[in-house]
């Protein structure tokens, strides 16, 4: 089984096409993909500052947003409510104007910028965090290594 991708472009700048979307997010997850749902929603500045603000408490829009599914308990007693053999990850919210303009000031290319932002909200997605300096290495050095399997640079060296 694979991880099922679902992308809704809400806006009509440039995005890469669904497979290198459903690929990055794939790679990043590896076995944690299987049979998972993945929601990836491409949006205008607007939407992102509203989510931010909402559930961030950040007044400005930012580049992905991750929101996690809550695992549904699995007993004998309950019938399923999704397809048994999908079960919902999360959803990656990503504002393609401000990955843009992060891509231009830090010298990337925005097709690279892209791959590590759906690896990075992935990651979040299954519990990785950049909260505490341990943490944030953890999940660095996946994101490294993820984007060196794709053929993309590391996003934290500077170009």
């Amino acid at each position: 089984m694979t991880l099922s991708v679902e992308v809704q472009r809400r806006v009509r700048t440039w995005a890469p096409p669904h497979a290198d979307i459903a690929a990055w997010a794939s790679s990043a997850l590896g076995r944690k993909a299987a049979g998972r749902e993945l929601g990836v929603r491409v949006v205008g500045r607007t939407e992102s500052r509203r989510l931010n603000a909402r559930y961030r408490g950040r007044d400005k829009p930012t580049n992905v947003l991750s929101f996690p599914v809550a695992e549904l308990p699995t007993g004998r007693s309950q019938e399923p409510l999704d397809d048994p053999i999908t079960r919902p990850l999360g959803d990656l919210v990503i504002c393609p104007d401000v990955l843009r303009a992060e891509a231009r000031e830090q010298h990337k290319s925005l097709r690279a910028h892209w791959a590590h932002l759906v690896v990075h909200g992935a990651l979040h997605l299954v519990g990785y965090d950049h909260e505490d300096p341990a943490d944030a290495s953890r999940m660095e050095r996946r994101e490294v290594s993820v984007l060196r399997r794709l053929g993309f640079p590391n996003p934290y060296r500077s170009s």
